[in-house]
């Protein structure tokens, strides 16, 4: 923990001259940023196999009809098929999974009011009128919506929003273009509507984790959202 927060308040040291008392908000946007270029592989490879995944169905469209009325053979059937074609169905998890170490450690490090048996000096750095420690409550409590860390956490939430609306936007397009398939006729799989139309609105649940996080956290997922947000319109347009 100790070495993770000297890197940060490095690069809070190097990022001072442009922007002065918000160093360390900036330094967390770039260490998101570098994450997120390290984690890019995994996301094309993702990318590539959402594709392949898609040139499958109708093979998987087949094998339902093959194996109606058999569930165990159908999901033996369609684990051959991924094999085969080496298309992993978990691969699209990866990406998330590998930032999650990075978003503990910033939550845990902004959390702490000691590190290494000595005072926790990052948490006396701000973004604008808002401790980076400091959590939405705090800031309502400190001078409500209006005040200076109020209006903080507003920007961060119409960034959020704005990027939710785009991803919500794009997840019902996709999502239109790809129906489900069904597993014999007339018959679709169980569960799998009442999934796709939750999938738009999950996006949004990013203001709730902006909400409850500290805000160098908060820092941490509105970037990496907006990130993934531009990255994925580019990996699958």
């Amino acid at each position: 923990m100790s070495v993770f927060a000297s890197l940060v308040e490095r690069l809070a040291d190097l990022l001072q001259p442009l922007f002065g008392a918000s160093a360390a908000a900036a330094a967390i946007v770039l260490f998101t940023a570098l994450v997120r270029l390290l984690v890019h592989p995994l996301s094309r490879a993702a990318a590539r196999g959402q594709q392949a995944r898609t040139r499958l169905q109708p093979k998987i469209a087949e094998l339902r009809k093959k194996h109606a009325g058999h569930p165990e053979k159908l999901q033996r059937a369609v684990l051959e098929l991924h094999a085969a074609e080496k298309v992993s169905p978990l691969s699209g998890c990866l990406p998330s999974l590998c930032q999650l170490p990075a978003f503990f450690l910033l939550y845990h490090l902004f959390s702490s009011e000691t590190i290494g048996g000595r005072a926790n000096e990052l948490l006396t750095h701000q973004l604008f009128a808002a401790p980076l420690g400091g959590r939405w409550a705090d800031a309502l409590g400190a001078g409500g919506p209006l005040g200076g860390a109020g209006l903080v956490y507003a920007g961060l939430f119409a960034v959020v929003a704005g990027v939710a609306a785009f991803t919500y936007r794009r997840t019902k397009l996709m999502t239109a273009a790809r129906p489900v398939l069904p597993v014999a006729e007339g018959e679709q799989v169980p569960g799998l509507g009442a999934v796709t139309k939750v999938l738009p609105f999950l996006s949004f649940f990013t203001l709730v984790t902006v909400a409850v996080v500290p805000l160098a956290a908060a820092l941490y997922v509105v970037t990496s959202t907006t990130w993934s947000a531009v990255e994925r319109a580019v990996l699958y347009r």
